[in-house]
């Protein structure tokens, strides 16, 4: 068992930590969008003696992580918008004027994002001192969907209420015959102030809470509170926790991608591979209820303690190797795959960069975006890329999911290919302004982000979390242009972004 290395001072070049003036905010994040960072997540702080903004900004290859921290005066609640550079940034600065009251000046397109009709436009609930929530009215209440007008354009409203087991989303289709003009989504129909749940909560209690942000995705979630934690307290990880880490992230990757590719066959009328799908998903979860006690790995990860003590069967991994690729035969073989998949719902490189979409969305098209290989917290063999594909497409989509299943297990049955690294990103906790933590991981939907603050008991002062879905929703409308209306669902279930992750 091999012990982290020193953790390396906030003043290193992989993170600094930056106060600056409201006024000097806009000409400094251009700078880093300019050097190559994304925004990764902006999160208000809101306590009785002080209000900030923390704008977390991520490269890769090197990791560099820079965190901008803006001071808010209480008696006057605004700070610069970055919505002129950024429609990532646009969207924080909405979600944090909907919750906080601080305002964005000179916001692009300032409107209500979390909040809906019936809730009271003065009120905000994440603010500190902020009332119980008020009574509301119910009533009709039109959300100002931006309208689209011209002859023989027609719009089809969908939702928010499915079929199904689907979530609660709104979807206002403008079309022309079949075609898609636009789309827009209305979402936080499931908005649960998970957020404010975790304050005040011990360490056990949010890890337990974190792992129910998504179902689909508790590794994930459960990983990034831990990473953000261990990097809050300058904590020690030995290596063999952190590859035994790695290995139940890609488990979770695994069954997700098998089950995504049987829907979006199921979606095209090719229900034999979605059952073949399907059993495959029960043997992955049956797996996961041995390692972990839990069918979605709930329980697995620990504070500083390996994951669990099972060791995977190789010839398992070996076994579900073989039924996979019978599988991906099996549907490579349908030729009506190929005429429904290729061309569908294209994002182009250029959108993908534009919007900051990550993940399986962005990999497709052509994006080396993977926090794996970037930002990553155990290193895999080096001089590996992320999966990309060109089209962006549905087609693409799914030909990343396949190409990472199998990656992951092989992984999974080789955990020597992680190269057993000590550590492969630590900041340390010296803080020039807050004591705070980072936590960084590659979702199967693509990268989690976390930021924690601890009070002097180590009890969760403030946990802001960045869900994947949360900055590739707005890339589902802009993908769905010129895309026939009969094809919205398979081009939903190409991009299967999460509700909940997003709802919080």
């Amino acid at each position: 068992m091999h012990q982290t290395s020193k953790p390396k001072s906030v003043d290193s070049d992989c993170f600094i930590q930056k106060q600056v003036a409201a006024s000097e905010l806009i000409e400094q994040s251009k700078a880093l969008f300019d050097q190559g960072f994304r925004i990764a997540l902006i999160s208000a702080q809101d306590y009785k003696d002080q209000c900030y903004i923390s704008y977390f900004f991520l490269k890769g290859n090197p990791d560099i992580r820079k965190e901008l921290i803006v001071s808010i005066d209480k008696s006057n609640r605004q700070v610069p918008s970055l919505g002129a550079i950024s429609f990532s940034a646009s969207r924080f600065e909405r979600e944090f004027y909907d919750l906080f009251g601080i305002l964005p000046l000179n916001h692009p397109f300032l409107r209500p994002l979390v909040f809906h009709g019936n809730w009271p436009a003065d009120w905000h609930p994440m603010a500190f001192g902020a009332s119980e929530k008020p009574s509301t009215t119910c009533g009709p209440y039109e959300f100002p969907f931006v309208s689209v007008e011209g002859d023989g354009i027609f719009e089809v409203p969908v939702g928010p209420i499915h079929a199904g087991l689907i979530e609660p989303g709104h979807f206002r289709f403008s079309v022309v015959g079949e075609t898609i003009v636009k789309m827009k989504a209305r979402l936080w129909y499931l908005h649960k102030g998970i957020e404010k749940l975790f304050e005040g909560k011990t360490i056990q209690e949010g890890l337990k809470l974190s792992e129910l942000i998504s179902g689909d995705s508790a590794v994930a979630h459960s990983l990034a509170f831990m990473l953000a934690l261990e990097d809050c307290l300058n904590s020690k990880v030995d290596s063999d926790v952190l590859v035994g880490r790695a290995q139940l992230l890609e488990l979770e990757r695994i069954y997700n991608h098998i089950t995504d590719i049987g829907a979006m066959c199921n979606d095209v009328g090719y229900s034999m591979a979605n059952s073949y799908a399907q059993i495959l998903k029960e043997e992955l979860l049956n797996l996961n209820l041995q390692i972990t006690g839990h069918r979605l790995l709930r329980g697995g990860i620990k504070y500083q303690q390996k994951s669990t003590n099972y060791e995977v069967d190789s010839n398992q991994i070996k076994k579900l190797t073989e039924q996979f690729s019978k599988l991906i035969n099996l549907i490579d073989q349908n030729s009506n795959i190929l005429d429904r998949f290729v061309g569908t719902a294209k994002l182009s490189a250029t959108e993908a960069k534009d919007l900051n979409v990550l993940g399986v969305v962005a990999r497709a098209s052509s994006l080396s975006v993977d926090s794996r290989y970037e930002n990553p917290f155990v290193i895999k063999t080096p001089g590996i890329s992320p999966i990309t594909e060109q089209s962006g497409d549905v087609y693409s989509r799914y030909r990343v999911r396949v190409e990472e299943v199998f990656e992951s297990l092989n992984f999974i049955n080789n955990p020597e290919v992680a190269n057993k690294v000590t550590v492969a990103y630590d900041s340390g906790t010296t803080k020039d302004f807050v004591r705070c933590g980072f936590g960084i991981v590659e979702g199967f939907r693509g990268t989690v982000v976390s930021r924690i603050e601890l009070d002097s008991n180590n009890t969760i002062k403030r946990y802001k979390i960045v869900d994947p879905s949360f900055l590739n929703w707005p890339a589902l409308s802009v993908a769905l242009k010129d895309t026939i209306i009969p094809d919205f669902p398979l081009a939903n279930k190409s991009f299967n972004l999460s509700y909940s992750g997003n709802d919080l």
